[in-house]
C-alpha cells in the first residue's frame, strides 16, 4: 500500500497521498496513540529482534530486570506519563548487537549452564543442586537470580534438564549435588553506530508514534533523522525524540535539551530525559498539549535555565524543562522547526498540531486504504460517499475539541486527472491550548 505526500498527480501505485499546509456508510474512526520504539543497549534480552512490551507488563523477560530496577529505568520513564496525560501504552524494544558481548557460563561437572542471552546480567545467575531426600539418584536443580529461585527441576541425568527463561544446559551424565555456583564471564560489549542500521530496517514495518534515541552519536542521529523524514514522506507519520548538538529544524524532530533530577538524587541527562518526553509525546492525544505538563516525581530540571536562556531555547526549537511551584514541567510542547514558509507556517512547531495531523493522516491512510481503494466507484456517488466519511470524521474531531469552525463545505472531493484518481481538499482550523494569558487588573 503506497502513501505519502504529493505535488503533482503523477503517482504510479494505488494509495492515499496527503498534504498538510498552512491556510494562505463506510465510516472512519479516530485512531489511538501511545506507541514508542527504542533501540536500547542492554545487559539481557534477545538480540536483533523487535520485542513488544505493554504498559503494566513484567519487564523482566525483555530486559532482565523488573521495572523498578535502575537498569529498567528507561522503560519506567517511557511508561510514566505526566500529571495530566498518559505515557506510552506499547514499546517496540530492540536490543542491538554489541561487539565483544558474551554469555555467562558455569561448569558443574558434568553439567554446563549457559546464560540464555549475552550480557552482564548473566553473572547474577546461580545454579544450586540439592539431593532429593529418600532418593539415591534424584536431584533438584535450582536456577537462582537475585536470591530468588526462578526455575526448579528434579532430574537424575543432565540430559533431562529443559532450558528455562535464564539458562540452557549442556553435558551428559548423572547430576551431582552443588551448594551453589555463580555464572561468570557475561559481558555487555560495545554497541557501535553501525548496529542501529539493522534496527531501522527491522522497525520500519511497524506503526509507531514516537522513536526515541537516548545516545549522542552524531552518525546515529543523522541516520535516525533521515529515517523518520523518509517514512513520513512515504505516509507513515511519526516523530523522533532525541537530543541534538545542532538544531535539526524539523517538525518531525523533538529536540530535548534538558535533564531531570529524580528523588533518589539520580540526574538524567538530556539524552536520558528523552525516555520520559518520548513516552509522554506518544501518550498525549491529538487534542492535548504537554505545555506545562509536569513530571510526576522529578525534583528539578538540569540545568536550571534563566529566563533569557529559556527564551533562546524556545526560539531555537528546543524542548526544555523548567520549574515552578515545586514541580518540573515542559516549558512548551514544541518540535525543532524554526524555518517557516507560506505552506509550513509557525503553527507547525506545536506538537499538538503535529499529533492532530499525524492522527488524521494515519487514520485516512489505514482505514480508507482498507475500505475505499478498489471498492468505491470513481463517480459522483463515490465522491459523495468519500466526502460523507471525511465530514463525519472531522465532526468527531470537532466534538473532541481538536478542530473548530468546521462544516461540510470545508470538504471537497473532485475527479482527478486520471480516470482512477480523485483529489480531496479539506480545510480545518486546529484548536490550540491557552499558553499565554494577558491580564489587566484595575484597582480602585
Amino acid at each position: 500500500m503506497a502513501g505519502g505526500t504529493w505535488r503533482t498527480q503523477n503517482k504510479i501505485r494505488p494509495g492515499v497521498y496527503i498534504n498538510f499546509q498552512s491556510e494562505g456508510g463506510l465510516g472512519l474512526n479516530v485512531g489511538n496513540r501511545g506507541v514508542v520504539t527504542i533501540c536500547e543497549p542492554m545487559s539481557w534480552g534477545p538480540v536483533g529482534q523487535v520485542m513488544t512490551v505493554q504498559a503494566g507488563e513484567d519487564t523482566t523477560p525483555y530486559c532482565g530486570y523488573p521495572i523498578t530496577a535502575p537498569q529498567a529505568r528507561f522503560l519506567q520513564q517511557i511508561f510514566l506519563g505526566t500529571n495530566r496525560t498518559a505515557g506510552a501504552q506499547t514499546v517496540y524494544l530492540y536490543r542491538p548487537t554489541a561487539t565483544g558481548s558474551a554469555q555467562a557460563t558455569a561448569e558443574i561437572s558434568p553439567l554446563t549452564a549457559t546464560a540464555l542471552y549475552p550480557g552482564a546480567r548473566g553473572n547474577d545467575i546461580t545454579i544450586s543442586i540439592v539431593a532429593v531426600p529418600d532418593s539415591e539418584d534424584q536431584f533438584t536443580v535450582n536456577t537462582i537470580v537475585d536470591g530468588a529461585i526462578v526455575d526448579s527441576q528434579t532430574v537424575a541425568q543432565v540430559g533431562e534438564l529443559v532450558a528455562n527463561d535464564w539458562v540452557t544446559w549442556s553435558g551428559s551424565g548423572a547430576v551431582t549435588a552443588n551448594a551453589g555456583t555463580k555464572l561468570t564471564g557475561g559481558l555487555d560489549g560495545t554497541v557501535e553506530a553501525s548496529a542501529y542500521t539493522p534496527y531501522l530496517t527491522a522497525i520500519e514495518p511497524y506503526g509507531f508514534d514516537i522513536m526515541v534515541y537516548d545516545g549522542d552519536d552524531s552518525t546515529t542521529l543523522t541516520a535516525m533523522q533521515s529515517f523518520i523524514e523518509r517514512i513520513c514522506a512515504a505516509g507513515q507519520y511519526a516523530q523522533l525524540v532525541a537530543s541534538f548538538s545542532t538544531a535539526p529544524d524539523s517538525l518531525y524532530i523533538i529536540n530535548v535539551q534538558s535533564g531531570l533530577v529524580l528523588p533518589d538524587n539520580v540526574t538524567l541527562t538530556p539524552q536520558q530525559t528523552c525516555w520520559w518526553v518520548g513516552g509522554a509525546e506518544a501518550g498525549a492525544s491529538y487534542n492535548e498539549t504537554l505545555t506545562y505538563a509536569t513530571h510526576p516525581t522529578a525534583v528539578a530540571p538540569s540545568p536550571v535555565l534563566t529566563n533569557t536562556e529559556v527564551e533562546e531555547a524556545l526560539a531555537g526549537g528546543e524542548l526544555v524543562l523548567t520549574a515552578d511551584f515545586d514541580t518540573v514541567h515542559i516549558e512548551q510542547d514544541i518540535n525543532s522547526l524554526t524555518t517557516y514558509t507560506q505552506t509550513l507556517g509557525k503553527i507547525f512547531r506545536k506538537n499538538r498540531l503535529i499529533r492532530l495531523c499525524n492522527t488524521i493522516a494515519n487514520d485516512i491512510y489505514q482505514q480508507f486504504s482498507a475500505n475505499y481503494l478498489g471498492v468505491v466507484n470513481n463517480n459522483e456517488a463515490g465522491h459523495n460517499l468519500f466526502k460523507s466519511a471525511i465530514v463525519g470524521y472531522m465532526l468527531t474531531l470537532q466534538g473532541q475539541e481538536a478542530i473548530q469552525n468546521f462544516s461540510a463545505d470545508d470538504v471537497e472531493v473532485l475527479a482527478g486527472t486520471d480516470n482512477d484518481s480523485i483529489v480531496v481538499n479539506v480545510a480545518i482550523q486546529s484548536v490550540d491550548s491557552i499558553e499565554k494569558i494577558y491580564m489587566t487588573v484595575t484597582v480602585s
